[in-house]
This record gives C-alpha cells, sequence and structure tokens, in this order.
C-alpha cells in the first residue's frame, strides 16, 4: 500500500478532470493516515471540491477531531503530495459510520461488489500504474469507494 501513495502525486495530476478517481485516492489516503481505530468511529463520505466531509459517530468524536483537523489536513494532503484537501467537515452520521466500518458485511461479497464497479474508465485511468499489484489496489480502493457511496446514497 505504501507503493501507492507513492505514486499518487503522479496520478493525481493524470486525473484532474476524474472526480470520482480523485474522491477514491483521498479516500484511501484518509484511511491510512486516520488508522484502525479511527476508522471505526469517522469514515469519508464525499469528497466537495477542496473539502472532505467524514461522518462521525457522536458529538464527542465531532468536537474531538474538529480540534485535530488541522493536523489531520497536513497528513492527508502530504500523504498526496499535494495541497488537495483544504477543509474537513465533520458530520453526525453514527449509522453511516457502523455501515462503512462493514460490521455484518461478508467481506468476500463485499469484493466481488467493489470489483464489479470497476468501469472501464478506471481500468483506462490506472493503466499508467505500470505496477500490476500497485494497480490492482488502486482499482480495488476505487471500487470499494464507489461501492460505499452508493450505499450511502440509497439510504
Amino acid at each position: 500500500m505504501l507503493d501507492l501513495f507513492r505514486t499518487l502525486p503522479g496520478l493525481l495530476k493524470e486525473i484532474e478532470g476524474s472526480e470520482e478517481l480523485r474522491t477514491a485516492m483521498i479516500f484511501a489516503a484518509w484511511r491510512r493516515i486516520a488508522g484502525g481505530g479511527l476508522a471505526e468511529h469517522a469514515v469519508p463520505v464525499r469528497l466537495e471540491g477542496s473539502t472532505l466531509v467524514v461522518a462521525v459517530a457522536n458529538l464527542m468524536w465531532q468536537r474531538q477531531l474538529k480540534d485535530l483537523a488541522g493536523q489531520m489536513l497536513f497528513k492527508l494532503n502530504g500523504a498526496v503530495s499535494a495541497p488537495v484537501v483544504s477543509f474537513i467537515e465533520f458530520e453526525i452520521d453514527e449509522a453511516r459510520v457502523r455501515e462503512a466500518s462493514q460490521t455484518g458485511v461478508d467481506a468476500d461479497e463485499f469484493r466481488r461488489e467493489a470489483e464489479g464497479a470497476i468501469s472501464p474508465d478506471l481500468v483506462e485511468a490506472a493503466a499508467s500504474i505500470d505496477d500490476e499489484e500497485l494497480r490492482k489496489q488502486f482499482l480495488m480502493a476505487a471500487g470499494s469507494c464507489i461501492v460505499r457511496r452508493g450505499r450511502v446514497g440509497s439510504r
């Protein structure tokens, strides 16, 4: 996964017109900087321009993360080596956090669904990634993002 983050600056330049891919990369970077413990309480929901909207489990997490927002912005933009996100908005949505943590979701089923969400445009955009394993990781991250966004949008 570290190799993916080393290639992000070049990929961001190549996909400037693809909001879907840009969002997938920012979500992947968020998960990396947030770590496993925080992922259970705060999950990225959408990228609106340069604002990352993150769902949090409750008011306590919202307040705590607002205090850490500056540090998180620095780490997030550092992970992608570009000033992509200028603000993080934390909205309380316990159901969305619970759903995104995949509690009770079969991992194999989710993986199949994510693979099915990978469009030909995504495959074409990822073709510039020479390392085959890295390309697969990128596509799975993008597919997972699309599935999660679809699940949240269908509520």
